[in-house]
């Protein structure tokens, strides 16, 4: 098996002022090649730091990407790194940074930018080989040495993957399935694990169990004929609670079943404020069944826009059962769609009562056959429990349409 590390530098990553991504994204394109990633680190915007990285792993895995630090500010120390790592000097490979001119030579304001940072952003270690970049300004880098191929590239994400992919075709290439994801709603890790045996305690499998409720998601890894065997058995076993195969999430698998079933799906939504919608709309081509979402966040919206009635909000309130199915109904109707999921409930920090305490939730499933209501009490903060929310409303109206 094949070994990775992957490293990404910066100090604002160590700091939580932002997210690292290019780590998480390549992980799983290993894994799904067989490859064993060995570890993820990050590491502050210092030579010392680098250096350190450098030697901690060449000689002790097959390859070894970092990512970040080779901007055009006084921070950016990972060029610089590596030339005093491998014991040389920086030279300008301005053939490769013409190229990249060539891409801006059209916006003089865009191309006065581009040639005023050439130094560092064309500078290579003398003995690296240039990595181009095809969608932003800085050079990567890249070299062998101790039998680690090592490639450096910048920390913005679709550059770093525009690199990768030009870098490393074979990992992005199609290839038969070693590893498969399945997603159950609504059963327990331990009623997953109890239920799969076979599959949990296969020599040749290496199984992850991933809850996020209402799911579970189970990760299958191993050669592709076994693979096959444990998806397929775990599929067999859960047969109307696992989403359709190819689903990579409760939002894919309502767009999947939208699809199938030829119907169209909208929402309405309160505490959650537009999140069901965009969790739909993140993936590209739901404009085909997905109508709309209307965020109807105050009782007068509720009213105007959906037509909740006023006894309802009077009698029995905006968090209640009969306003999640009353907005359910007032979203079919608006958005003429099939079916719809409605969102109402108390997120906290505050609202909170005895009878309605912080993260109760309803949500109302609207669909030819009538409407229903089911409520959820969510654990977490505020965030918490609009994401949980989410995950939640998105189950209730993928387990409507498949029953369909």
């Amino acid at each position: 098996m094949k070994t990775a590390v992957l490293a990404a530098i910066g100090d604002e990553l160590l700091s939580g002022a932002r997210l690292e991504r290019n780590a998480h994204f390549m992980a799983g394109k290993f894994h799904a090649k067989g490859w064993e990633v060995r570890r993820i680190e990050i590491v502050s915007d210092t030579e010392s730091e680098i250096i350190a990285l450098l030697l901690r792993w060449v000689g002790k895995t097959d390859l070894l990407i970092l990512s970040g630090g080779l901007g055009p500010t006084h921070d950016d120390m990972t060029r610089h790194a590596i030339a005093r790592y491998l014991g040389c000097g920086l030279v300008a490979d301005d053939a490769a940074y013409d190229r990249v001119l060539d891409r801006v030579k059209d916006d003089p304001k865009r191309y006065a930018y581009t040639e005023s940072v050439r130094d560092p952003q064309a500078m290579i270690p003398e003995l690296a080989e240039t990595v181009f970049n095809p969608a932003g300004f800085a050079l990567g880098m890249k070299f062998t040495r101790e039998g680690t191929r090592v490639i450096a590239l910048p920390g913005v994400p679709f550059e770093y993957e525009a690199m990768v992919r030009q870098e490393l075709p074979e990992i992005f290439a199609a290839d038969e399935k070693r590893v498969a994801s399945v997603i159950i709603l609504d059963t327990p890790e331990m009623h997953i694990a109890a239920k799969i045996p076979e599959v949990i305690s296969h020599p040749f499998l290496h199984v992850s169990i991933l809850p996020a409720l209402p799911q579970v998601e189970l990760i299958i890894r191993g050669e592709p004929d076994t693979v096959a065997w444990g998806e397929g058995l775990t599929r067999s076993r859960f047969a109307g609670l696992v989403l359709p195969e190819g689903s990579m999430s409760v939002a894919d698998a309502v767009l999947i079943e939208a699809r199938t079933k030829g119907v169209h799906v909208s929402c309405a939504e309160s505490c959650t404020g537009g999140l069901v919608g965009a969790a739909l709309t993140d993936i590209a081509g739901s404009s085909d069944v997905f109508n709309g979402s209307a965020v109807t966040y105050s009782n007068d919206a509720k009213r105007n826009i959906l037509g909740v009635s006023e006894a309802t909000l009077r009698d029995f309130g905006a968090v209640s059962a009969e306003c999640a199915c009353e907005m359910a109904e007032g979203s079919r109707r608006v958005y003429g769609t099939d079916y719809a999921v409605s969102t109402t409930g108390i997120a906290g920090p505050d609202g909170g009562t005895d009878t309605k305490p912080v993260g109760t939730v309803w949500f109302g499933v609207a669909g030819p056959d009538g409407v229903r209501a089911v409520m959820r009490l969510l654990p977490g903060n505020r965030g918490e429990v609009r994401t949980r929310a989410v995950r939640f409303a998105l189950a209730e109206l993928w387990k409507s349409i498949h029953n369909q």
